[in-house]
């Protein structure tokens, strides 16, 4: 069974549509997919939050390795434990909409990588982005030595002010130079 604009509501969903870089039908399927995370009981409450650890259940995330990140990035819940509403849903799918524009999935991008949310991607930041990246098993693990070279020759590349972090702008200007990067931040329902 579907969902119908009049399930959302037709105001609600001419909200959606004006706030986000989805379309009517993507909004309803969205709506489809986070409705079937929840109870017959909670689909009837505004502003319900699913636990993060239901919405990593999400075939879309089950195998991101950056899936905790973005929960946590996109969840507006206070004590920042990822979980999720509806609307925080629909924006985490509107940043990688493949009509979200390069500055807005570089600004998320940047914000998912930022682990310890300071505005800078420093050397603990990078590491943990490798590690993401490769696995962290003993097969895929970067030597230390291999490592320190590795986020040594990001921030030659990356880090303009040589500050020794990269910044917003400065993420913004590699991620410019990299045609594949929109194609491949998106999430597809």
């Amino acid at each position: 069974m579907g969902t119908t604009a009049s399930q959302i509501g037709k105001d609600r969903l001419a909200e959606y549509q004006e706030l986000t870089f989805l379309t009517k039908q993507e909004i309803l399927l969205a709506h489809k997919k986070f409705s079937e995370l929840l109870t017959k009981d909670e689909r009837d409450l505004q502003n319900i939050r699913v636990p993060m650890e239901t919405i990593l259940t999400l075939q879309e995330l089950k195998s991101n390795p950056f899936r905790n990140r973005i929960c946590h990035v996109f969840s507006t819940s206070d004590i920042k434990n990822g979980s999720l509403t509806f609307e925080d849903f629909l924006d985490l799918l509107s940043a990688f909409s493949d009509s979200a524009t390069l500055e807005i999935k570089s600004h998320y991008a940047f914000r998912i990588f930022d682990f310890d949310d300071d505005g800078t991607l420093d050397c603990g930041d990078l590491e943990k982005l490798v590690n993401c990246l490769t696995g962290e098993t003993d097969d895929t693990r970067l030597t230390s030595e291999e490592m320190r070279q590795l986020i040594s020759n990001i921030l030659e590349e990356s880090d303009i002010d040589k500050d020794g972090t990269v910044n917003l702008s400065e993420f913004q200007h590699v991620i410019s130079r990299s045609p594949d990067f929109v194609s491949s931040f998106k999430i597809v329902l």
